[in-house]
């Protein structure tokens, strides 16, 4: 088993094997034709300690659902701003796992590069798995924008590093009129124009782009369906 692939890890060892990864980041034109992209989103209960993972496979850009791989697992680590993806990859990796369509391209609910050591949980899952992905998150963890964002669908700000104010970290996107916008981000092997314009292609009568809001619905699916939960699913908007 290798560093990237363990998660019996502390905090400060966490930090370090993310400092360690930023090395494998790569931000690059994806070239390969997208026929399937697939969401993945973890869904847990207010004070649960098991984490319900689904990873809904979609056909692009038709986004007609093709596979949904669920799984549950007890949480190990906890919960820290900038450590998500040790907290949720193990459970995201069995559904994942369990597809027999591995997708083209993965649209993951929560940061990629917008991140302060680069390693979100996007940019996490690709490296591991070797497959491009984007962040799509519902707010920003890191990265600050030089404007406000207009209200139109489809206006764009990109935010910046706080210390390397040149540098790109991600993007906030208005997916509809005067909705909170998202925060886009490239994974891995996807540059800074495919994460934002793929995700705005999946972008059809809500705010969140299909993929991710199906893995969210059907994780909450999965989660209430289960024993360990009796509470009801929150709307998307």
């Amino acid at each position: 088993m290798t560093a990237a692939d363990s998660w019996n890890l502390t905090p400060t060892e966490a930090i370090a094997l993310q400092k360690r990864l930023r090395d494998e980041v790569v931000i690059s034109p994806f070239k390969k034709e997208i026929k399937t992209i697939a969401g993945a989103d973890v869904s847990l209960n207010r004070f649960g300690k098991i984490a319900y993972a689904c990873v809904v496979v979609l056909s692009y850009p038709e986004l007609e659902v093709l596979e949904i791989g669920n799984a549950q697992m007890e949480i190990a680590f906890p919960y820290i701003p900038g450590l998500l993806s040790f907290r949720e990859i193990p459970v995201l990796q069995k559904a994942y796992d369990a597809l027999k369509i591995k997708p083209d391209l993965v649209m993951v609910d929560g940061q990629g590069i917008a991140h302060p050591r680069r390693l979100g949980i996007a940019t996490h899952f690709g490296i591991l798995n070797d497959i491009p992905t984007i962040g799509c998150a519902k707010s920003i963890l890191y990265g600050t924008p030089r404007a406000a964002l207009g209200e139109e669908k489809g206006s764009i700000e990109f935010l910046y590093d706080r210390y390397e104010k040149d540098e790109k970290v991600g993007a906030l996107v208005r997916s509809k009129r005067k909705v909170k916008p998202l925060v886009v981000s490239p994974g891995y092997k996807v540059d800074f124009q495919q994460a934002i314009g793929i995700t705005m292609s999946c972008i059809r009568e809500h705010r969140l782009p299909e993929p991710t809001r199906f893995a969210h619905m059907c994780g909450n699916e999965y989660r209430i369906q289960s024993k360990e939960d009796l509470t009801e699913t929150l709307p998307l908007i």
